[in-house]
């Protein structure tokens, strides 16, 4: 027997056993924006006033967020950065072409900021890796590194409310488990929905997806008909999240809702006093090199990254190109 929508009596197009609710695409695609919109509201992350920057990858999760804060009128930009990866399956290109086909198709008057590392800075994130790493460890904390400060410095120096990143329920709730289990007190600290930009030259950074599970933003990314990426990156397999995500599912699919019970019981806890966290403040000064703050002596690890290359080109405000 089929599955009706609950909204109008149609054959369903998705069942969320974690809500109860089974809903057909017209209601699903609706329900989604307005869930969307109410977790906005529900941790004050921005308003239509104020303009927002969305970093998008070319994957389902951020180019779904984008697609949304659009359709409700939110002044939203989209920042994406070209790393350079290619992992035989030109990763970073196809990435770029899915943020650059996803406005030209569907939003042709969004704004579309690219940053090149490569072109930028003289080298790809494989090659920085290669050189500093030298082999002993996956570029994946290098790439981290180079990513947060590009989105912080352009969120920063552009004059914009908040950064947006589409991180889903899954992701926010494999960082927690793994936060506990390592007893990470200062990421507990600032793990949330909004991060605030508590000191001068940080970004404030927002989460409008946190409340979603995976399988919801694939569904409206699917039901939207928006073109994207399907591959992971090649360097994340293996990864400790990835195994905390597949043993989290399966506390899922036994009692539906659990991720969500977690996340949200996590921050109500912390929010009403019953839990809290040490957090060890550092004083913070600007690099001499590119002015961020850092609590590194002299020059911050970005920079570093870049100080036994050939002379090291501007490591002060990314080199930005538009679209849109």
């Amino acid at each position: 027997m089929a599955i009706r929508c609950r909204k109008c009596g149609r054959e369903a197009a998705i069942m969320m056993r974690q809500h109860r609710l089974a809903l057909c695409e017209e209601h699903y695609l609706d329900w989604f924006v307005e869930q969307t919109e109410r977790t906005i509201r529900m941790f004050r992350m921005f308003d239509r006033s104020e303009r927002v920057l969305v970093a998008v990858s070319g994957g389902k999760d951020s180019l779904s967020l984008w697609d949304v804060l659009l359709r409700l009128g939110y002044q939203a930009d989209g920042l994406y950065i070209g790393l350079g990866i290619d992992g035989g399956i030109r990763y970073s290109d196809q990435s770029y072409e899915k943020c650059r086909r996803f406005v030209t198709e569907r939003w042709p008057g969004a704004r579309l900021i690219v940053v090149d590392v490569k072109e930028v800075y003289g080298e790809t994130i494989p090659e920085v890796a290669a050189r500093t790493l030298r082999g002993r460890d996956k570029p994946c904390a290098v790439c981290g590194l180079i990513k947060r400060y590009i989105m912080n410095r352009v969120a920063y120096d552009g004059g914009y409310a908040a950064l947006a990143t589409g991180h889903n329920l899954d992701d926010e709730v494999a960082v927690l488990f793994g936060n506990v289990m390592n007893w990470q007190v200062g990421y507990l600290a600032r793990q949330g929905p909004v991060l605030p930009a508590s000191r001068p030259g940080f970004a404030r950074k927002v989460k409008p997806f946190c409340r979603f599970y995976e399988r919801e933003t694939a569904a409206y990314a699917l039901l939207r008909g928006i073109d994207y990426i399907y591959d992971e990156c090649p360097y994340a397999e293996g990864s400790t999240s990835i195994a905390y995500k597949e043993w989290l599912a399966k506390l899922e699919e036994e009692r539906p809702g659990t991720k969500l019970r977690f996340y949200l019981g996590f921050l109500k806890a912390r929010e009403e006093g019953q839990i809290r966290f040490a957090t060890d403040e550092a004083e913070l000064h600007a690099c001499e090199k590119c002015g961020q703050p850092t609590s590194a002596p002299g020059i911050c690890a970005f920079c570093r990254l870049w100080e036994k290359r050939r002379p090291a080109r501007a490591v002060a405000a990314p080199v930005l190109s538009t679209e849109g």
